[in-house]
């Protein structure tokens, strides 16, 4: 089985994982996924293969030479995001891609004047959507590529490596992939998140994450008699919304800079809700876009009667180049690896968050490699099969550098 054959695989199962639930994992499903990868790893013959109650799958390759006498990890996510269909997924391949727009299907195109790092990818095969799902190569590449190459250490027992510690993990898209993280069961050094796009991007950075929650009350009463009584809660909800500086949110931001992005609102006359979630790679500069939000609180208070707003935040993962700082040779041996195969590492920060976040402040110095994934949470995503290949061979390379005693 190719990894193409193995990623069609994987995202035929529909594994979407629901921010709305309280369980862990979200949802049941995602055990269908688990499950297959549980015995796939134990026809390899891998050691410790175990599927705990909260869908998290581990297991052990044991060294065949290794120097260091340490444990590298490499892990991928099951879920697939909430943000758009995960159901009937029905992946298919162009060959030899040339660069320009892509029909998917039902009259969704993929257009290079909305993706124009699509026609980098020229020349290569392309896994795409029929356009009514996403493909859930975000993560399922990341979990490709892991097999792939516990398959090549099977066949090819000649080839060097130290020994490998393998997790696939659920709940990643909402912020949940860490909760219940047996470390001590994934026993490893240090580990990387297979994850991200670009062969060539190694990721040693992330935002700052934070969730706020803003309640708004009003006053109901018949419009007909409502002068100077009724207070709408939606109208406070968007006049709280418009005190927040427009060019913070995501559609006006790049780079480095960080944004506010309502993603809900709901509400009649008597209460109403926003949903907020905040970024920033720089810790103080999300402090300060709270700091912002309970300021637009006030003053909503200060108008309206004090609890008229309420806000309250939720803090999430942390920028893991706090830690990541501390392991420099954790993303040398990535880029090490990365020369011997002829190609260029960049090191990036990502706009988003990995478990690898958690898991470096856990004790897990974890950066994110890449899987060949592209254009991600919607029907215009696609993997590039030759990077997939790629990111099969970093591991190797990097497990080989490792029993070599290079770390």
């Amino acid at each position: 089985m190719s990894a193409a054959e193995r990623l069609i695989r994987y995202c035929k199962i529909d594994t979407q994982s629901d921010p709305k639930s309280a369980t862990s994992p979200s949802t049941q499903k995602q055990f269908d996924l688990a499950e297959v990868l549980a015995e796939e790893l134990r026809e390899l013959g891998l050691e410790d293969v175990y599927l705990d109650e909260y869908c998290n799958v581990y297991a052990h390759m044991p060294a065949n030479q290794d120097k260091s006498g340490k444990t590298i990890g490499f892990i991928a996510h099951m879920d697939t995001s909430p943000d758009y269909n995960g159901a009937n997924v029905n992946p298919r391949i162009i060959s030899a891609y040339d660069g320009k727009d892509i029909e998917l299907g039902e009259g969704v195109v993929t257009r290079i004047k909305d993706f124009p790092k699509m026609s980098e990818h020229a020349g290569h095969d392309l896994m795409v959507t029929d356009g009514s799902s996403l493909l859930g190569a975000d993560d399922k590449a990341g979990i490709a590529a892991i097999m792939e190459a516990l398959v090549y250490w099977k066949e090819h027992p000649e080839e060097a490596h130290c020994r490998i510690a393998v997790a696939f993990t659920p709940d990643e898209e909402i912020g949940r992939g860490t909760e219940h993280f047996d470390l001590q069961r994934f026993d490893a050094a240090f580990a990387y998140t297979m994850d991200g796009g670009d062969i060539r991007t190694i990721t040693d950075e992330t935002f700052n994450a934070a969730e706020a929650i803003v309640t708004f009350r009003g006053f109901s009463i018949h419009p007909g008699s409502a002068k100077n009584k009724l207070v709408s809660a939606v109208n406070l909800a968007m006049e709280y919304h418009a005190l927040l500086p427009e060019h913070m949110r995501p559609e006006h931001t790049e780079g480095k800079e960080g944004y506010i992005h309502v993603t809900e609102i709901r509400g009649t006359t008597e209460s109403a809700v926003m949903e907020y979630i905040l970024r920033d790679h720089d810790r103080q500069k999300l402090e300060d876009k709270i700091e912002l939000m309970n300021r637009a609180a006030s003053w909503i208070n200060a108008r309206y009667g004090e609890g008229s707003c309420n806000v309250e935040i939720i803090r999430g993962y942390r920028n893991m180049k706090e830690i990541l700082n501390n392991y420099p040779e954790v993303m040398g041996l990535a880029e090490k690896a990365l020369l011997e195969m002829g190609l260029q590492p960049v090191s990036e920060g990502a706009r988003g968050g990995t478990d690898g976040a958690n898991l470096s402040f856990m004790g897990l110095p974890c950066p994110n490699l890449g899987a060949g994934g592209g254009n991600a949470h919607g029907r215009y995503e696609f993997c590039d099969l030759w990077e997939l290949e790629q990111s099969s061979i970093l591991i190797r390379k990097i497990a080989e550098k490792m029993a070599g005693g290079e770390y």
